[in-house]
């Protein structure tokens, strides 16, 4: 795996900025270089030295688990903790509010024509003891003398430990040790860093640790911390791998994942039950018989085994893919042709693919680097294969999916939560961005620095507490533009008209990085967006901007209308429906759309309904896409993307008319 082309210019500045902290601890400091200091950088040169570690080889690894950040001492998805993510599986079970997060009532699949899937409760974790991988902290602290406390919550202390990791298994390995050593001998401890149990596994975490050293990185870390990884041409040694022992995947033909990334078979079963229900998903031949539009980030609110378990049942729900937090291994389950259940929405399930993330919505846990980074290449390769553009109107998460009809939007999940990093997700996807408008466009990208914006959510662990400092992806909206002012409302949420709330799962008063909205007003340090039919205000100074001004289309009523209708699905007219199958009712949600207000568009679809409800397709009009004459648009309403029907609207190009 290949990194991106770096210009000799950024080359240079990456170099030249490495060289002022590394400076005040030399290379070939010993154990002493280890005391603690204010400055990471150091912090990381330090233990290098101490423990025989190229100090390129202990950036690149802790940049893949956690880009440097300490996360204030809080758990990854992975059970893992600090900058080198030392996993805990012990204490993080031990934890209060570790199970299962309540995320939502809604049916998976999403089709009100068939009774909704039953679903059994979920399965308690496995009480077994945690594999070596998830206990690491353990054998830093052996190796350090280090509480586990420390290795937990202090970053220092837990730099060490990794670095005491990496060099007690390069010794296993019978490869040298030495702070100037070869990272490309590197290879095999690097690879057993990830915790993978297969070598497909291994390799491709250390091939990313070995791409990310020869690109070179430098950031600013969520507690202020400048580090810097200046590139370096290595090639590693691979066949230090095979002293590895880890067993090898197989790849079956049509596994649909790029070659570069981990990834096997686990099919989610297809199985009838009797008296006419079947599970876990539907066939159809996708995109020939419709086209693919979405592809839906979701978290498992579980482990990884135990999702593997749930989506193996034929009696419960399914996804196309998931993916293990630790080392970013993925597991295909259903076939990117079929449909599986999974948004709770079935004009959206029949045209999306589903990806399920290791992790927890709530809980103040964070995503690991080497998922974001497997993630982001299932899904480029996905995304460029079916033609899904990389947009956030097409690339959107499970909390951006409307209810199907005004009875279901307030179940709806709200995964994966303001605390999966958008911004970053689409830098690894190599999106494109516009970013040519200007306040009088009239579009407003939302787009919050994640690791400062800190939004004061509650009831991560316990309903009303507030939630542990942590970089979010969210802007809070209020209904007017001052700090004391309430939040909007969202008649869904809130029928009786009072404010939405910081709890960490209502977001009926936020918007997300990546989201376009049409601009409704700016006052002082104050931006206004059109949001669920009302004014929505948020802090967007110049001095630290929240969003970006973006070019595009908006959606307004015709003249003449006062107020539109607005849909959670994209359903054809009765006349399209042949006999033999029952009408799906155009039925609106809560809200309107009124004279005057703007919405940004995300697509035009023409009004489909895929019909499935036998395991045989033997009922009239299975496996058909029905498509009639009405076309809807896609537009950003609120959190969550609605549509309104082509009929009902004009579409303008952004800056008519935009308010100043």
């Amino acid at each position: 795996m290949q990194g991106p082309d770096l210009t000799a210019g950024r080359r240079a500045l990456l170099a030249a900025a490495v060289v002022a902290a590394a400076t005040a601890v030399p290379l070939s400091a010993g154990p002493a270089a280890a005391a603690p200091t204010a400055d990471r950088q150091q912090q990381y040169v330090a233990a290098a030295a101490e423990y025989g570690v190229p100090t390129d080889v202990l950036l690149g690894v802790s940049y893949l688990e956690s880009r440097w950040d300490s996360n204030d001492g809080t758990p990854s998805t992975g059970a893992g903790y600090g900058p080198m993510h030392l996993t805990d599986a012990r204490h993080v079970t031990a934890l209060p509010g570790t199970g299962h997060h309540d995320a939502g009532t809604e049916d998976p699949r999403g089709d009100d024509s068939r009774s909704a899937v039953a679903l059994a409760p979920r399965p308690a974790e496995d009480p077994a003891p945690p594999a070596a991988a998830l206990q690491t902290v353990d054998a830093a602290a052996a190796l350090t003398g280090a509480a586990p406390e420390s290795l937990r919550t202090d970053a220092d202390v837990n730099i060490r430990g990794g670095a005491a990791l990496l060099a007690s298994y390069q010794r296993e390995l019978g490869a040298p040790v030495g702070a100037g050593t070869d990272p490309a001998t590197w290879y095999g401890a690097v690879a057993r860093y990830a915790g993978a149990d297969s070598a497909d596994a291994a390799a491709a975490f250390a091939d990313e640790v070995f791409t990310t050293i020869g690109a070179g990185e430098s950031r600013v870390t969520d507690d202020g911390q400048r580090i810097t990884l200046p590139p370096r041409a290595v090639q590693p040694e691979r066949s230090w791998l095979d002293r590895l022992g880890l067993r090898r995947l197989a790849r079956p033909d049509g596994l649909e994942c790029p070659t570069t990334i981990s990834c096997e078979w686990i099919p989610a079963p297809y199985a009838a039950f009797g008296d006419g229900d079947y599970g876990n998903h539907d066939l159809s031949d996708r995109p020939s018989r419709q086209k693919i539009e979405y592809i839906v980030i979701h978290d498992t609110e579980g482990s990884y085994a135990t999702t593997l378990k749930l989506v193996q049942d034929p009696t419960y729900v399914s996804w196309h893919y998931t993916l293990r937090s630790v080392d970013g291994h993925i597991a295909q389950h259903v076939k990117t042709k079929d449909v599986a259940w999974h948004a709770g929405n079935w004009f959206v399930n029949s045209k999306a693919v589903g990806l399920e993330h290791e992790g927890f919505a709530a809980q103040g846990t964070w995503y690991t680097e080497a998922m974001y980074r497997t993630s982001a290449k299932l899904v480029r390769h996905l995304a460029l294969r079916l033609g899904v553009p990389l947009d956030r109107q097409h690339i959107i998460g499970h909390d951006n999916v409307p209810g199907t009809i005004a009875a279901n939007v307030r179940g709806m999940h709200w995964d994966t939560g303001p605390y999966w990093d958008w911004t970053h997700y689409f830098e690894l996807l190599h999106a494109p961005r516009l970013d040519t408008g200007t306040p009088a466009t009239g579009l407003v990208r939302i787009d919050p620095d994640f690791a400062t914006n800190q939004p004061a959510f509650t009831g991560c662990v316990t309903a009303g507490v507030p939630c542990p400092p942590r970089g979010s992806s969210a802007v809070i909206l209020r209904s007017a533009p001052s700090a004391d002012a309430p939040l909007v409302n969202d008649i869904a949420l809130r029928p009786d008209g009072t404010p939405n709330t910081m709890a960490v799962s209502d977001h009926g008063a936020r918007a997300s990085a990546g989201q376009t909205y049409a601009l409704a007003g700016r006052q002082g340090d104050w931006t206004a967006i059109w949001y669920l039919g009302q004014k929505a205000w948020f802090h967007n100074p110049s001095s630290a901007p929240t969003a970006s001004w973006t070019l595009g289309v908006v959606a307004t009523p015709k003249p003449g209308r006062a107020t539109i209708p607005v849909y959670g699905r994209a359903y054809p007219e009765q006349a399209a429906y042949p006999a033999g199958v029952p009408y799906q009712t155009i039925s609106p949600l809560q809200y309107t759309l009124a004279a005057g207000q703007r919405y940004a568009v995300g697509a035009v679809l023409a009004g489909e309904y895929y019909r499935a409800s036998t395991f045989d397709g033997s009922s009239p009009g299975d496996w058909t896409v029905i498509r009639g004459q009405n076309r809807y648009v896609q537009i950003q309403f609120g959190h969550r993307i609605m549509y309104v029907d082509l009929a009902d609207v004009q579409l303008l190009p952004s800056p008519v008319g935009a308010p100043r």
